[in-house]
């Protein structure tokens, strides 16, 4: 069918549909939520944590004890026994930085074993210990 030059003065209809565009937002949207997740840094074992309400985070050198619900202990990931803990932080330590050891303990382990490690711990000259906590 051709168009006669009657058919150039009324005006076309002309539709934009949104519906297209709000797809591509929230595909981009669902796209930086779902990579932002994995921007987190994990230093410790995963393990169940203790909120609090005045916590705050440690900017020096860190040394990570991850008490685990069983008791075992490890010290940057690598399972050790109670009775090397002193010794090992000692040797992850450096003389030109203030090192923290954070302690990871679930919420499920015993007072006893935080303090058996609190104890280990305190044992080092010049060391901060930091507990671990959800905001």
């Amino acid at each position: 069918m051709m168009r006669t030059p009657q058919d150039f003065d009324r005006p076309v209809e002309v539709s934009t549909t949104l519906v297209p565009l709000m797809d591509v937002v929230f595909a981009i949207l669902t796209f930086f939520i779902m990579s932002t997740l994995y921007l987190t840094k994990s230093e410790g074992l995963i393990v169940n944590l203790p909120k609090a309400a005045q916590s705050q985070s440690q900017q020096q050198t860190r040394v990570n004890v991850t008490v685990m619900p069983d008791g075992t202990l490890a010290l940057n990931k690598q399972t050790i026994p109670l009775d090397q803990l002193e010794s090992n932080v000692r040797s992850l330590m450096r003389a030109t930085q203030q090192t923290v050891v954070i302690i990871n303990a679930d919420t499920a382990v015993t007072h006893g074993n935080v303090v058996a490690v609190l104890d280990q711990v305190k044992k080092i000259d010049g060391i901060k210990v930091a507990i671990a906590t959800k905001k």
